[in-house]
C-alpha cells in the first residue's frame, strides 16, 4: 500500500512539475524568439532605409558595404531585391534562397507594406534558420524587399541552458517533494503497519500483540487505542476460558481418581454375573473420563502458549521417540521403522515440540493400524526451509470427506468409537505445531493408510 501511495503521489507531482515547466519553458523560448525578431527587425529597417535612399552608384557601394560587413558578423545572408525580383545588393556565402517558401512568402508580404512581425519560435532543435523581410519605401511607394536569412545559434543555444535551468529545477523540486511525500507516507502507513501486524499476531494465536505505534493522523491513532482495547478483551476472555478449562480439569482429576479407586476397591466383593460386567463398565468408562481431563488439560496449557520457542535437534528427537515407542508396537504386533533422517534437521518451536507431536502420531497409529501392519517414520529438509516430519501407514484409513474431522477435538470415526483414548491427540499435536510456526496435515495413502506429516520452521 506504500508504494501504491508513493507512486500515486509520484505521479501528480510529476504532473504539477510538468503543468508549471512546459508553459514557463515555452514562454521563454517564444520570447527569446521576440527578442531575436526585434534585434534582426532593427537591422533589417536600417538597411531598407539605405535602399530606399540609394540614387547613385556611391549609395550602392555604401548599402553593400553595410550589409557585407553584417553578414560577416553575423553569419547571416541578406539579400536587397526590387519589386520584379531582381537583385539590387547581396551579402552572404551559401546558396541562392530567395525562391525558397518561407522566403517567398515574407517577400510577399513585404511588397504589401508589411513587415514580418513573426518568427517560428526557437527550439533547441530549430530551426536553423529564420527569414525575415522589410519593405523598401512605404505605402505605394514600396520599391524593393530586404531579405534576411538570420542563424538562430546563439538563441538556440540561450533557450537551451534556459530550458537546462528549469529542467533541474523542476528535478530538484520534483526530489525535494518525493522526499516529502515518502515522509508523507511513512507517516501514514506506519501504524497501519503496526496494526497489520498486531492483528496477524492476534490471528496466529498471539494474545499479547498489540498496536504500538503512536504516531499518524488522529483517525489512525484512535482505531490504534480501540483496536488495543479489544484485544484486550478477547485476551481476557480467552483466558477466561482456558483458566476454567484447565481448572476444571485439575480440580476433577481427584475426586475421579478417587471414583476408581473405589470402584476398583468393589470389584472383589462382586458375584459373577451381569453386576461384574456392569462394574468393568464403569470402570472403563471413569478411566476414559480419566483420560479426557487429561487431554483436555494439556490442550489448555498447549493453548496458553506461555513457553518461549526454543532451538532444537529434530533429528535426534525423531531417532529417541521411534526408540522409545519400538517396545509398545512390537507388543501391538506392528512393525516401526525410520527411514531418511538427517543428522542436521533443526527447528525452532515450543520445547520438544518434535517429540510430543511425534508420540501423538504414533500413540494413534498403534490404536488404529491393525496387527501385522507397518508404520514408517521420516524426516527431511523442506523446500521452504521447514523441518518436515512424516509419520505413514498402510492401515485402513480414513474416507476422504473425514480426512478434515480428524484435527477435530473429539472428533472420532464412527467404526472407532470403542477404542481408547479422548479423541484430543490429534488436535493436541496440531495445536503445537501451530503455536510453533508451522502446521499439521492429514492425507490419505497409496493404496491404504494414512500420512500424517508436521513441519516446524527452521533456526534461520
Amino acid at each position: 500500500m506504500r508504494r501504491r501511495l508513493l507512486a500515486v503521489l509520484m505521479v501528480l507531482m510529476g504532473a504539477a512539475a510538468l503543468l508549471l515547466c512546459v508553459p514557463l519553458a515555452d514562454a521563454y523560448a517564444r520570447g527569446r524568439t521576440e527578442h531575436l525578431l526585434l534585434q534582426r527587425r532593427s537591422e533589417a529597417v536600417r538597411f531598407a532605409d539605405l535602399a530606399d535612399r540609394m540614387r547613385t552608384g556611391a549609395d550602392r557601394s555604401e548599402l553593400s558595404a553595410e550589409i557585407g560587413r553584417y553578414a560577416q558578423l553575423y553569419g547571416a545572408r541578406v539579400v536587397v531585391v526590387d519589386t520584379a525580383g531582381a537583385t539590387v545588393a547581396r551579402a552572404g556565402a551559401g546558396p541562392a534562397w530567395e525562391s525558397a517558401h518561407d522566403a517567398a512568402q515574407a517577400r510577399r508580404r513585404a511588397l504589401t507594406g508589411r513587415s514580418t512581425d513573426r518568427l517560428p519560435t526557437v527550439r533547441p532543435w530549430g530551426p536553423q534558420t529564420v527569414v525575415l523581410a522589410e519593405p523598401v519605401g512605404r505605402d505605394e511607394r514600396v520599391s524593393g524587399t530586404v531579405l534576411m536569412a538570420v542563424p538562430t545559434d546563439a538563441a538556440r543555444l540561450d533557450v537551451t541552458v534556459r530550458w537546462s535551468v528549469i529542467a533541474a529545477g523542476a528535478v530538484a523540486a520534483f526530489a525535494a517533494a518525493a522526499l516529502v511525500a515518502a515522509g508523507i507516507a511513512r507517516w501514514l502507513m506506519r501504524p497501519v503497519r503496526d496494526l497489520d501486524r498486531a492483528v496477524e499476531g492476534l490471528a496466529a494465536g498471539s494474545l499479547q500483540a498489540r498496536a504500538v505505534s503512536d504516531t499518524g493522523p488522529p483517525e489512525l491513532r484512535s482505531l490504534r487505542r480501540h483496536f488495543n482495547i479489544m484485544a484486550e478483551a478477547v485476551a481476557d476472555s480467552i483466558g477466561r476460558q482456558r483458566d476454567f478449562v484447565a481448572d476444571a480439569s485439575h480440580q476433577l482429576r481427584n475426586p475421579l481418581a478417587t471414583l476408581v479407586l473405589q470402584l476398583e476397591n468393589v470389584e472383589p466383593h462382586l458375584a459373577p454375573g451381569p453386576g461384574r460386567a456392569e462394574h468393568t463398565r464403569a470402570l472403563d468408562e471413569a478411566e476414559r473420563l480419566e483420560e479426557l481431563l487429561d487431554g483436555l488439560l494439556a490442550l489448555a496449557r498447549v493453548e496458553s502458549g506461555s513457553a518461549e520457542l526454543t532451538d532444537q535437534d529434530v533429528s535426534r528427537a525423531v531417532r529417541e521417540r521411534v526408540r522409545a515407542w519400538a517396545p509398545v508396537f512390537h507388543d501391538a504386533g506392528l512393525e516401526l521403522t525410520a527411514t531418511g533422517l538427517p543428522d542436521d534437521l533443526r527447528a525452532r518451536a515450543l520445547p520438544d515440540a518434535a517429540g510430543r507431536i511425534l508420540d501423538a502420531l504414533l500413540d494413534n497409529a498403534v490404536k488404529f493400524v491393525p496387527c501385522g501392519g507397518r508404520v514408517e517414520v521420516s524426516a527431511a529438509h523442506g523446500a521452504d526451509g521447514t523441518a518436515v516430519v512424516r509419520v505413514t501407514d498402510d492401515g485402513p484409513g480414513v474416507p476422504e470427506d473425514q480426512l478434515p474431522l480428524l484435527l477435530r477435538r473429539f472428533a472420532r470415526a464412527p467404526e472407532h468409537q470403542n477404542v481408547r483414548g479422548s479423541g484430543l491427540g490429534l488436535a493436541i499435536a496440531e495445536e503445537t505445531a501451530r503455536i510453533s510456526g508451522g502446521r499439521l496435515g492429514v492425507c490419505g495413502n497409496a493404496p491404504h493408510g494414512l500420512v500424517v506429516e508436521f513441519r516446524l520452521p527452521s533456526c534461520a
